[in-house]
């Protein structure tokens, strides 16, 4: 079966990003996510994972925000938002899961000026040959991509950032 590309819906993909403060939490919830897949798909939904699966996600720096302007202004300062005002992502492999919804994805995030390979268990389905929805969630820890984690006064962020990410796709016509 020929591969299908599927385009992400920027105003309804998401990325939660929940950081950890000796103070209390630092969450954000953004959209915005720029990108497509490529793969086969089964006529159960499921991708063909003996076929390649090609993807690639963008989101913008400037998309990121708290909600409080002093702490996105400190985070926009620490990953130089100027110098590298795309986060990327590239999907390298997919292979299959535990279960059938399930697929270990490898891939690689460019961010802050480095790139580095993460691999990950995300749930992917399609839906009518038409629609993919991908999910997953990983715990990063930003001193892999060179980035010291922010203090301010009395405040100190921890290193490791839970990011969960939604992806809907729809075919190209």
């Amino acid at each position: 079966m020929a591969p299908l590309k599927f385009t992400f819906d920027s105003s309804r993909s998401r990325v939660w990003v929940n950081a950890r403060s000796n103070l209390h939490p630092i969450n954000t919830e953004t959209s915005g996510i720029t990108g497509w897949i490529e793969a086969s798909v089964l006529p159960s939904g499921g991708l063909d994972v003996d076929t390649p699966v090609a993807g690639r996600l963008e989101l913008a720096t400037d998309h990121l925000s708290s909600g409080n302007h002093l702490y996105d202004r400190e985070m926009k300062r620490r990953i130089d938002a100027h110098r590298f005002p795309v986060i990327e992502g590239e999907i390298v492999s997919v292979q299959p899961g535990r279960r059938a919804d399930r697929y270990t994805v490898a891939g690689d995030v460019s961010f802050h000026g480095r790139t580095r390979r993460f691999e990950h268990e995300m749930t992917i389905a399609v839906y009518d040959g038409s629609r993919i929805e991908l999910a997953g969630d990983y715990v990063f820890d930003i001193r892999e991509f060179d980035m010291k984690p922010p203090s301010m006064l009395m405040l100190k962020v921890y290193p490791e950032v839970a990011v969960r990410i939604e992806l809907i796709g729809t075919v190209d016509e």
